[in-house]
């Protein structure tokens, strides 16, 4: 099985469309994740991701190689998202939408990774574990874009702190704060006692 950077190089010296499809087939279910994680709502995860790839097909005849693959492509990712955040923001998330689109997310993805209680748990269980859920999504949707995008990248995707630094290029040491203030944050909103 070709590298990411052997179907890259392939792209780049030969124009092969079916490198760059096993490119995305490779990585688009991570950046959908990612994508998810960072803006909880499905649609804008799934316009994310399409754009992300248009815009990594539009450069990687110019990609170099300083970083991975995917670590170039987690960086689209996250900016573009940060960019959805900031629009819906200021607009209003759901202003606008489809009249055929469905009137709840029926796919039973729900964007967290919260272990649930399973169904033989008792309703009061299962409805504390609906409000936790609920509480964490609009704790999360407070933090500064910075410490939310780094809690994400860790937390969610589970990456480690060298790539999370080159994919929001900066130092770990800032990585690291941004996680940690981040966290704190999520404590102090969700009134959860710091780890002992």
């Amino acid at each position: 099985m070709p590298t990411d950077l052997e179907l890259v190089q392939k792209f780049q010296r030969e124009s092969d469309q079916h490198a760059f499809d096993l490119l995305v087939e490779r990585h688009s279910e991570r950046a959908y994740q990612l994508a998810y994680s960072i803006l909880q709502n499905r649609q804008d995860a799934e316009e994310v991701v399409q754009d992300a790839f248009i815009r990594i097909y539009r450069s990687l005849a110019n990609f170099r190689g300083d970083a991975q693959f995917s670590t170039w492509m987690y960086r689209i990712v996250v900016n573009l998202c940060n960019n959805k955040f900031r629009w819906n923001k200021v607009r209003g998330a759901n202003r606008n939408f489809s009249i055929d689109a469905p009137l709840s997310n029926d796919d039973g993805d729900d964007g967290l990774r919260l272990e649930l209680p399973g169904t033989d748990a008792p309703p009061s269980e299962q409805a504390a574990y609906a409000e936790l859920r609920e509480r964490l999504e609009q704790a999360m949707a407070q933090l500064p874009e910075s410490y939310r995008t780094a809690v994400m990248l860790r937390n969610v995707q589970q990456l480690d702190y060298d790539e999370i630094a080159r994919i929001l290029n900066c130092a770990v040491g800032t990585v690291k704060s941004r996680i940690n203030r981040g966290r704190e944050m999520l404590r102090q909103a969700l009134k959860l006692d710091a780890p002992k």
